[in-house]
């Protein structure tokens, strides 16, 4: 990911969301969240998106998404879309699923 275009007094937000997910409903869950991301990936401001899955099926946090977005405002405009709201909810409608999501700038970057 190039940040090269992004002025420097005004650099892309990092969305953090782990996720709960029984070990065995993460293939299907990964499967819906491609669906999800590709709307995402549709929206103005957005840069890019990544899932990670866990090594091991005992991790607490099966799967952790990482995207980018130009502003907080731009997520939060996205994340409005009713279509998207849609989607979220019913892949959390199982209470065995829980999405923690928060929004994060760079403190110290290596």
């Amino acid at each position: 990911m190039s940040h090269d275009s992004q002025p420097k007094d005004n650099p892309p937000i990092t969305l953090i969301n782990v996720f709960e997910v029984p070990a065995n409903h993460v293939d299907a869950f990964i499967e819906q969240w491609r669906e999800r991301a590709a709307l995402m990936a549709t929206k103005p401001g957005f840069l890019d998106a990544r899932l990670h899955r866990a090594l091991s099926s005992q991790t607490r946090f099966q799967l952790v998404n990482v995207a980018h977005w130009e502003s907080p405002e731009a997520m939060q405009a996205a994340a409005a879309d009713p279509e998207f709201e849609r989607r979220a909810r019913t892949a959390t409608d199982d209470p065995a699923i829980s999405a923690n999501a928060a929004l994060y700038e760079v403190a110290v970057e290596l």
